[in-house]
């Protein structure tokens, strides 16, 4: 499956089909001495247990045998993990994050996204950091894992040789949305590559010359991977959608009391900062981590002015 997805694919999948394939021989070789030796030597056929002395060959035998096979089972595992630690010096670095529960990724001129682009054919290392728990970003069809330690920066690299869209997700359960820290990884040719990163860069370029509030809101909340959690169609997700809850009144639960407040400045900064003060009726509580260290209020600010946005 995804054959020459990346240049990790061959080496890992040889070690597996080598390492799976000596132990069906093993496995089928074993059971059928043993459905031999239950027939042979059966108790009707041999009332009288014969006494047998030990044989030096076969006890030899049966030790240089698996030793062999486990050394070219370690040449294989070796030769597939040793090429993921150590990455070309040429490589495109990507920082990603990983938070309860959505992903970002940061780009060399500091664009930010949720989904990791990547150009055909160019090896790319991914620093990798978390900001709360243990995560583990794994991209199946590139035969690759690692995790994410809090305090500790970890790094992958691999080549993306064929285009197309690959599932990315967290393998390691980190509460409980842990299903959806999902997002792809797209794989494109070098010029539709050059054009999708020309293109964010003048959508960034032109929210900062027009100084559109609500052009940099929606940046924010993209690059922090609200819209894993929140919709902006009205769409009900793990939290309340953005749709229209600006300036609305909303019921929600504080200290085990239901009561009823207007979607404000407050409301939102606070929300942000202290997400499980105010739970909107009908969600659950930590479902959603601070953003306290994360984002400033003029940040908030920003994002406020998009949610205004959103009748």
């Amino acid at each position: 499956m995804y054959s020459g997805a990346s240049n990790l694919v061959t080496t890992t999948d040889n070690a597996f089909f080598l390492i799976i394939g000596i132990s069906v021989i093993f496995f089928v070789g074993i059971l059928a001495t043993i459905i031999w030796f239950i027939i042979r030597y059966n108790k009707s056929k041999h009332p009288v247990a014969e006494q047998i002395h030990g044989s030096n060959t076969l006890e030899i035998a049966w030790t240089i045998i698996p030793l062999i096979l486990v050394l070219v089972m370690f040449f294989y595992g070796w030769s597939g993990y040793s090429p993921v630690r150590n990455a070309p010096k040429d490589a495109m670095r990507i920082e990603a994050t990983a938070r309860m529960w959505s992903w970002s990724f940061e780009y060399p001129n500091g664009i930010k996204t949720d989904t990791l682009y990547i150009p055909v054919d160019k090896p790319v290392v991914l620093d990798l950091i978390s900001v709360d728990v243990i995560h583990s970003l794994y991209i199946p069809a590139f035969r690759i894992k690692e995790d994410m330690v809090p305090g500790r920066t970890n790094r992958m690299w691999f080549i993306g040789q064929k285009p197309g869209n690959y599932e990315l997700f967290c393998a390691e359960y980190c509460g409980l949305s842990h299903s959806y820290m999902f997002t792809e990884v797209k794989v494109l040719e070098q010029d539709k590559y050059d054009a999708w990163l020309a293109q964010r860069s003048d959508t960034a370029a032109t929210a900062a010359a027009t100084a559109d509030p609500a052009v940099a809101g929606r940046r924010l909340i993209e690059s922090n991977g609200c819209l894993a959690c929140h919709s902006s169609d009205g769409t009900k997700l793990v939290g309340p959608s953005f749709k229209g809850i600006y300036d609305h009144k909303q019921a929600v639960v504080t200290n085990g009391q239901t009561r009823e407040i207007t979607v404000n400045d407050e409301y939102i900064i606070r929300s942000i900062y202290e997400p499980d003060a105010d739970v909107v009726e009908g969600f659950r509580k930590g479902q959603m981590v601070t953003y306290k260290n994360q984002l400033s209020e003029d940040d908030i600010k920003l994002i406020i002015e998009y949610l205004k946005t959103i009748k």
